[in-house]
C-alpha cells in the first residue's frame, strides 16, 4: 500500500523520482525502492514525504488514494446538491412571498380608496372651531389628499410586482 501511495501521490503532484528524492535530500535510487516496495522509509522521512507532497501520513499508509478521492466526491457531489436544491426552495419560498404581499397591498389600496369614496370625505362638514377637531380634520384630511396621488401609481407599481413574482414562478 505505502508504495503505491507514494508513487500516485507524487505522479499526481507532477514530480517525477528525480525531483523528489532532490526535495528529500536522498538519491532517486531510494524513491524507486520505495515506489517497488523493496524497502520503507523511517518514520522521519515518512513525515518529510508527507509534507513535501502535502498529503497526510494517514492517506500515505492507508487506502489507495483512487478509493477515497471517488468516495469523498461522491460525498461532497450529494451535499452540494442537497445545499442547491435548499437554496432553490428558500428562492421560490422568497418568491411567493413577495407576489402574495403585493397582492395584498393591491388589496389593501383598493379597499381604502373604496371606503373613502363611501365616506364622501364627512370632514368637510365638521366644525373646525374646536381644536381637537380642527387637528383630526386636517390629519383626514391631509391622508386623502396623499393618498388619492400616490395611490395610483403605488397599485400599478403593485400589481407589476406580482405579476412579475408570479412569472418568475413559472
Amino acid at each position: 500500500m505505502l508504495n503505491e501511495n507514494i508513487k500516485k501521490i507524487r505522479q499526481s503532484k507532477g514530480l517525477s523520482q528525480e525531483e523528489l528524492a532532490i526535495k528529500l535530500n536522498v538519491v532517486r535510487q531510494t524513491v524507486s525502492k520505495w515506489e517497488r516496495g523493496l524497502s520503507v522509509p523511517d518514520s522521519e522521512m515518512l513525515v518529510s514525504i508527507s509534507d513535501i507532497l502535502d498529503t497526510p501520513i494517514s492517506t500515505l499508509l492507508g487506502e489507495t488514494i483512487t478509493e477515497n478521492s471517488q468516495k469523498d466526491l461522491k460525498v461532497i457531489s450529494e451535499k452540494l446538491e442537497v445545499i442547491t436544491l435548499e437554496l432553490a426552495r428558500q428562492k421560490a419560498m422568497r418568491h411567493n412571498i413577495l407576489h402574495w404581499i403585493f397582492l395584498v397591498l393591491s388589496m389593501v389600496i383598493v379597499a381604502i380608496f373604496i371606503i373613502i369614496l363611501i365616506a364622501g370625505s364627512p370632514y368637510l362638514n365638521w366644525d373646525y372651531s374646536d381644536p381637537e377637531t380642527a387637528v383630526a380634520g386636517t390629519i383626514l384630511h391631509g391622508f386623502e389628499f396623499v393618498f388619492v396621488r400616490i395611490a395610483p401609481f403605488a397599485f400599478c407599481c403593485f400589481v407589476c410586482g406580482a405579476v412579475m413574482t408570479l412569472k418568475r414562478r413559472k
